[in-house]
């Protein structure tokens, strides 16, 4: 049984019964996440202190943020790992080359910080397996951004594991920081406990209306009521009169208590004081640095008067009472002082073991430009960025900037650390810095590398069309300076325009596309690159039929082009993208994109781009939606969504929607297609827009609501954009043949032969086909439909075979030849109720019970017993991966693969591994004999 709160913990019952649950469940083997949230002095430092001292039988491990330290990536992750590093070498090769690199104890290619995520969840991982692990962080709001963010990623991953972790977050700093993760707000006491507090520190009773006042006053703050009274007696304060000779401060609560702090340093001898700021400049409380800062500042360390003020503790490390002493001892130095605390810390530090704090000590010192410490800041954050800390480099090469003397190499650091902001996800700090850059020289290369800058800035906060002239201007001075990133460039502006729903205009993609042919751009260096711009251009600016058999070349080229590095790798993740977003849909290839959004989700797999993961597994969702396996889409879109989530982004709310509409479930598309339209409107994603028109219309039509359709596709078509207008066609040509508007499917059937002519695949010929059919009748009709049939298999584009069974039923069907109607619409019927199409499948139902043929709809019953996560793992145990491996290839621990491994077994009814594949095989023939009995009765 857990011990009762400590003494000093009055009033806090219902807080550390919350502790003492985590640390319940946490003996049980179960994984616990809190967050302890409340202003400066609430008490969230000694709740974290009461879970250490009650977690008997439970390793713990602290981080403790400092704002000082903020700016050197994974400095406090490393500090929290320490202890476990000797097991480093046990982690599966890329967790352990990652994590060696991002603690500076090798040198290597900049990690993926999830990857060191997944890194430090497997050791935290391996240290549980002995006894449970809790991680304790204090002050997180002041870590460095990566070491946040990756703990942040473990929290959001832990399932199975032994492993518990507690947060304290300060408020107002850190209402941002781990949002969304289970939280314990800290308020002020209630009077009655303050009271019992104030009046315990001063050691008698108080009047109550005294008592209360300053309980008000401190608005129940347990640290500023300690601070408030200590050296102060009840006598005192009996009357209330210590409020006439000492008056309350006004102003927030933490503002008191460090003024406090310093109104005690002042009777300080010189010496302490000064000891006190080198240890406040000084963040990871080193004390043998301290000394040595100390003797070259020709002090001697005197720290009994600042110990017995109750304000630091010494030993083999130094650690202030509370992170307002030091913010409380740093601010009230004066600026010179500081700089001499700094001089000697840069002094003292070893340059060879940590170059970075002693290049940021020299930058604190500096009280002008000095170049010497600026090529130092440079190289710091040269490493930093090699660490995968792009925070840190950013700030790095802020600091390196403003203390450069002269003005070109000044602009050329200030331009770096724009780009590294940017990249960092704050543009408005790189907008700031790349105006610094506007007003030095630049050379030639970094004006266009600052009008590209610009233009992505833009491009982020807006989706509109204004950023594409910049973009192009970037390209033609990259081209002048020969610089490779000129073909890049171009086909950055071209997609910026698809995307914002331009082709046509002065500022549109076909202009975009005629620049770069005429620009002679020098090559990328990446000839897959090089080929889908000619593509990209070529379809652009010469049409369909000169354009798309260049970027299937492209295409093809960019499925099996050799990535000898993880540099090389990353490029080609960054630019699939393009070529899947933008132009997959008029190469009308199914298995290309099969190709590339696979090799995308391995490779992104491979080097623990966690990144790029989720899109990549959003494009191979929608391969297998056109497959017609929902299922896997399905399971593909939550992976997405839960990685999303661990690592901070939104959920790819479009891949959901596509499934919704195939599904013929228009509540769950109509919030979803509502908020898309706002956020179209609002940034200027044309482009979503004309996207929206193509899902409605599949919705509308799977749903025969087909006045509806015909609007929804007219939107998608209308809407000046590209990578939809194919699919938004075909949609539109069914709806307007079944709302009688022959003259609107006419013209769009126009439009589609001439898009598919190109292509001339087996997608483009069946959607030709079909679409060419639904206008004609007789013999010609029917041809056409089987024909579409026949081509939409060779594309193994399964949704569209079974939509073909459909139509072509719907048409044998009026024209009196029922018999043959029937078996296209139960094919079609068979196929869609297998998929769960289930719009699609009951209009089919309709229509073969008007042929008379009656079938039962479908019931509602539960589909597999597996959820997604449990079926891949259990897919990937049959196929005789180790649990060790799952979890890497899932990005979760192995003790979460064993945890649904478990479940997996009792759903199934066996009882080891070996027995899943005859397991897995028997679920779906059950599946699928458990649909055939809802058929055909």
């Amino acid at each position: 049984m857990i011990a009762s709160p400590l003494p000093d913990l009055v009033g806090r019952h219902r807080e550390c019964a919350a502790l003492e649950d985590l640390l319940v469940g946490l003996r049980q083997g179960g994984s616990r996440v809190l967050v302890i949230r409340g202003e400066a002095g609430i008490g969230k430092s000694v709740l974290l202190q009461y879970l250490a001292e009650q977690a008997s039988r439970v390793k713990v491990t602290w981080a403790h943020g400092i704002e000082a330290d903020m700016e050197l990536p994974y400095a406090s992750l490393h500090q929290l790992c320490a202890p476990f590093l000797d097991e480093l070498d046990a982690l599966p090769e890329p967790q352990r080359d990652a994590l060696r690199v991002a603690f500076g104890m090798a040198a290597g290619d900049p990690p993926d910080r999830f990857l060191v995520g997944l890194a430090v969840l497997t050791l935290l991982t391996r240290a549980s397996e002995t006894r449970p692990v809790l991680v304790l962080v204090d002050d997180a709001q002041w870590l460095d951004q990566v070491s946040l963010q990756t703990l942040e990623f473990v929290a959001r991953r832990l399932l199975a594991e032994a492993v518990g972790m507690a947060f304290a977050v300060r408020d107002p700093e850190g209402q941002a920081a781990l949002t969304g993760l289970p939280a314990l707000q800290i308020g002020g006491l209630e009077t009655a406990a303050a009271g019992e507090l104030l009046e315990a520190a001063v050691g008698g009773r108080l009047e109550k209306r005294v008592r209360d006042r300053f309980v008000a006053e401190m608005h129940g703050n347990p640290l500023a009521l300690l601070e408030f009274s200590r050296d102060r007696s009840a006598a005192e304060l009996a009357y209330g009169l210590d409020s006439f000779s000492h008056p309350t401060p006004q102003g927030p609560v933490a503002s008191r208590v460090e003024r406090d702090f310093a109104s005690r340093l002042r009777s300080l001898p010189e010496a302490t004081r000064t000891l006190l700021l080198i240890a406040a400049a000084e963040p990871v409380g080193d004390a043998r640095l301290l000394v040595r800062a100390a003797a070259l500042l020709k002090i001697t360390p005197h720290a009994a008067p600042a110990k017995a003020a109750g304000l630091i503790e010494f030993g083999e490390s130094v650690r202030f009472r509370h992170p307002l002493v030091r913010s409380a001892v740093y601010r009230g130095a004066a600026s010179a002082e500081r700089r001499a605390v700094h001089r000697a810390l840069a002094e003292a530090t070893d340059p060879i073991l940590d170059p970075d704090r002693r290049a940021w000590h020299a930058a604190q010192a500096a009280d002008g430009p000095d170049e010497e410490v600026a090529a130092g800041l440079e190289q710091a954050a040269d490493r930093a960025r090699q660490r995968g800390g792009i925070a840190a480099e950013a700030v790095l090469l802020e600091r390196a900037a403003e203390v450069t003397p002269d003005r070109r190499p000044r602009g050329r650091r200030a331009l770096a650390a724009a780009e590294a902001h940017f990249s960092a996800a704050a543009p408005d700090r790189a907008t700031e810095l790349a105006t610094v850059a506007e007003l030095c020289p630049l050379s030639a290369l970094d004006r266009a590398r600052l009008a590209r800058l610009r233009a992505r800035i833009l491009f982020a906060r807006s989706r509109s069309d204004e950023a594409a002239p910049l973009l192009l201007d970037a390209a033609a001075q990259f081209t002048a300076a020969g610089s490779p990133l000129a073909r890049e460039t171009y086909l950055e502006a071209i997609s910026a325009t698809i995307f914002a729903g331009r082709v046509h205009g002065p500022t549109g993609a076909r202009a975009a596309a005629i620049a770069a042919r005429g620009s002679g751009a020098p090559p990328s260096g990446s000839e897959a690159a090089d080929l889908l711009l000619d593509g990209v251009s070529a379809l652009l600016a010469d049409g369909y039929e000169t354009g798309v058999p260049a970027l299937r070349g492209a295409l093809e080229l960019l499925a099996h082009e050799e990535l000898g590095t993880r540099e090389s790798t990353v490029r080609w993740l960054l630019l699939v993208p393009v070529a899947l977003e933008a132009f997959i849909h008029y190469a009308w290839d199914l298995h290309a994109w099969d190709t590339l959004s696979s090799r995308a989700v391995r490779l992104a797999r491979d080097i623990g781009a966690l990144g790029a993961l989720p899109p990549a597994l959003i494009y191979a969702g929608g391969v297998h939606i056109h497959y017609g396996d929902f299922a896997e889409a399905a399971r593909m879109v939550d992976e997405a969504d839960a990685l999303a989530a661990a690592t901070g982004h939104a959920p790819h709310k479009y891949a959901t929607l596509v499934l919704a509409a195939w599904r013929g479930e228009a509540d769950v598309a109509a919030g979803i297609i509502e908020e898309a339209k706002q956020r179209a409107d609002q940034r200027g994603e044309v482009s979503l827009l004309g996207a929206m028109g193509y899902i409605q219309g599949v919705l509308y039509n799977g749903l025969a609501r087909y006045e509806e359709a015909l609007q929804a596709a007219r939107t998608g078509i209308e809407h000046d954009g590209f990578n939809f207008t194919g699919l938004s066609l075909v949609e539109h040509v069914e709806a307007a043949t079944r709302c009688g508007e022959l003259d609107q499917a006419k013209a769009s059937l126009d439009r589609l032969v001439e898009l598919t002519r190109a292509a001339d695949s087996g997608w483009a010929r069946g959607a030709s086909a079909r679409s060419q059919a639904l206008l004609a009748d007789g013999d010609e009709a029917d041809h056409l439909y089987r024909t579409a049939i026949v081509e939409f298999g060779r594309g193994s584009v399964a949704v569209e075979v079974a939509r073909t069974h459909l139509l072509y039923g719907e048409w044998l069907r009026r024209t009196n030849r029922r018999s043959l109607a029937r078996k296209h619409l139960r094919t079609a019927y068979e196929m869609f109720d297998g998929m769960r199409a289930q719009a699609f499948a009951e209009r089919a139902r309709r229509e073969l019970h008007a042929t008379g043929e009656h079938v039962r709809a479908r019931e509602t019953m539960p589909t597999s017993a597996l959820t997604p996560q449990e079926s891949q793992v259990a897919t990937l145990a049959a196929d005789g991966m180790t649990n060790a491996k799952i979890g890497a290839e899932l990005f979760i621990s192995p003790h979460t693969v064993e945890w649904h491994l478990r479940k997996v077994y009792t759903k199934l009814g066996i009882n080891s591994r070996r027995a899943l594949p005859v397991a897995l095989a028997s679920s779906a023939a059950a599946d699928t004999d458990d649909e055939s009995m809802m058929r055909v009765s």
